[in-house]
């Protein structure tokens, strides 16, 4: 299961740690990017502040405290403002499948795959030893961030996003032992 003690977790440029209510104008305003739409498979076909206000309280703090799911912010380290998310998820007693997409505004800035990087140490401290991510074989900038990231791709099939769409996946896999103390 996953340990929320161990967040936030910091980067020289940022800061891992979980979706607060602050970020909901953000997130909304982000995942409504057609890039976002298209890649990001939100289990939502659509987001506004208030639904994800809605999202924290009903699945995002209960995820967290149960150690299951990890709805997580890639926030900049000096002002804490929202970046990007990170979603662990599907977690077992070795590993977790990571999910993630960039607010427009910062893509292309590096800070996805330091996102990646830390939510590693954070699939590592809390005991697991691998993390998973599924992209579809179009979206070449996640591949670049999943590779920068330390995703080495295994294969090609057919599988069910959390959007409940079936798409054509790559499928990608990290280990993540020993990335406590180390960094992204």
């Amino acid at each position: 299961m996953l340990d929320a003690d161990l967040l936030p977790l910091c980067h020289e440029r940022v800061r891992l740690r979980p979706l607060s209510f602050g970020d909901a104008v953000a997130f909304a305003e982000g995942s409504a990017d057609p890039d976002v739409r298209r890649y990001g498979h939100l289990p939502e076909p659509e987001y506004t502040p208030e639904s994800v206000r809605s999202m924290i309280e009903r699945e995002v703090l209960p995820g967290l405290a149960r150690g299951d799911l990890a709805v997580l912010a890639v926030a900049d380290i000096e002002r804490d403002e929202f970046l990007g998310s990170v979603v662990l998820f599907d977690v077992t007693d070795r590993r977790a499948e990571v999910g993630f997409w960039v607010h427009p505004a910062h893509r292309g800035s590096g800070v996805t795959a330091a996102g990646l990087a830390l939510a590693a140490r954070f699939a590592s401290g809390s005991g697991l030893s691998e993390l998973t991510a599924r992209t579809m074989p179009e979206n070449a900038a996640s591949h670049r961030v999943l590779v920068a990231a330390g995703f080495v791709c295994r294969g090609r099939g057919t599988d069910t996003a959390p959007s409940g769409r079936t798409a054509e996946v790559l499928y990608f896999s990290r280990p993540v032992a020993g990335d406590v103390a180390g960094t992204p």
